[in-house]
């Protein structure tokens, strides 16, 4: 291997592993990167235009390192402009994305994203590396395994990428929506399944366990204390489908009048908001995965307590967009400043309060 080739291979090699560090640290210490010439620099438009020029050069990378005869010089010079340029902006870009201007989750995102494209970067240039110290001195072709190792290897390094590129584009609202989206199949699951399961097809040891070794012995006072716990569940199912229900409506509701609508770029205060909103919807499907796991438990206390707090993380997060994101008021006056959405959240309101009424009393077969 030329000694031009080795020191560039053992610099990017360096460099990337510097650049995890400090994407590593970041995202454990997450403080917004401040130089003195980032004023006015849109870190997404960066973002994306690193990762376009990363994916380019890694594809010249790879057909230098694949193609005969294997050019030392070419993929040296290759090499500089990624340890120069590209990956320096892709790394700057990322740390550019701060809480206060794209939400902690995002600037999470990206920071993970980009630490994910030079880890197989690395993996990439390691393998040149093999080859490199395999070709200097033999003209031979690289068989057909050799090749498909870096092919596959610039593959993981486009896909990468792409990704980078995807959430770039996107911005942070289109995070949102994806996030959003996410969470409302997963309460959309969560509320099927509720609804498909029925108590009765529990069977006899799991009642037996419920009422303790000692109650179950197939007399009739078991067998109606049996019913009795059975129609509770019935009734509790009941009573959680009626609030869960309206619940999961929040997530179309929210994504079509407000996240579809949003402002790109995001104001500071729509950031406040966005932040906010993301932090209660990411929180209910694990409330209702509680919900059900305290009904197929039988655990009526801890069934109501989490349906309380789905409803109240549910609230908060329409409260959190309640408003058009530019409300136009005239004389001061706030009484015109809602639209259809607003409209719509004072009656889901009302719903969610009348249907929540059933959940703090005790359970009855006739509760409704």
């Amino acid at each position: 291997m030329s000694s031009k080739l080795q020191i560039v291979l053992t610099t990017t090699l360096t460099l990337i592993n510097q650049f995890q560090s400090t994407l590593s640290s970041a995202q454990t210490n997450p403080q917004p990167l401040t130089t003195g010439d980032d004023n006015g620099l849109d870190p997404l438009q960066l973002l994306s235009a690193s990762a376009t020029a990363l994916k380019s050069h890694v594809t010249k990378l790879s057909l230098l390192t694949i193609t005969s005869p294997f050019t030392p010089s070419a993929v040296a010079t290759t090499l500089s402009a990624l340890n120069e340029s590209v990956l320096p902006s892709l790394v700057t870009a990322a740390l550019l994305v701060t809480p206060e201007s794209h939400t902690k989750a995002f600037q999470s995102e990206v920071r993970l994203l980009a630490g994910t494209a030079l880890k197989e970067l690395l993996f990439l240039v390691k393998e040149v590396q093999v080859v490199a110290k395999a070709k200097t001195d033999d003209k031979k072709s690289l068989g057909q395994s050799e090749k498909d190792t870096v092919t596959v290897a610039t593959g993981r390094v486009w896909d990468a990428c792409d990704v980078l590129i995807d959430n770039a584009t996107k911005g942070v609202v289109g995070f949102v929506i994806r996030r959003a989206e996410e969470y409302r199949d997963l309460v959309r699951d969560a509320v099927e399944e509720i609804e498909g399961w029925d108590p009765d097809e529990e069977g006899d040891d799991f009642f037996d366990d419920l009422l303790g070794d000692d109650e179950a012995g197939g007399e009739s006072d078991d067998e109606d204390d049996e019913e009795g716990h059975n129609a509770a569940l019935h009734a509790r199912k009941r009573d959680a489908l009626r609030v869960l229900k309206p619940i999961a409506q929040i997530y179309p509701a929210i994504i079509t009048n407000r996240l579809k609508k949003a402002p790109s770029p995001p104001t500071p205060s729509n950031i406040k908001s966005l932040e906010l909103l993301m932090k209660n919807l990411q929180q209910i499907p694990d409330h209702v995965d509680e919900v059900a796991g305290a009904l197929y438990e039988a655990d009526l206390e801890k069934c109501t307590a989490h349906l309380g707090k789905t409803k109240g993380c549910a609230s908060k997060a329409i409260d959190s967009v309640v408003l058009p994101w530019v409300v136009k008021q005239t004389s001061g006056n706030e009484e015109g400043a809602g639209d259809k959405f607003t409209d719509w959240s004072k009656t889901w309101t009302k719903v969610i309060e009348e249907v929540s009424k059933s959940i703090n009393d005790p359970p009855t077969s006739t509760s409704g």
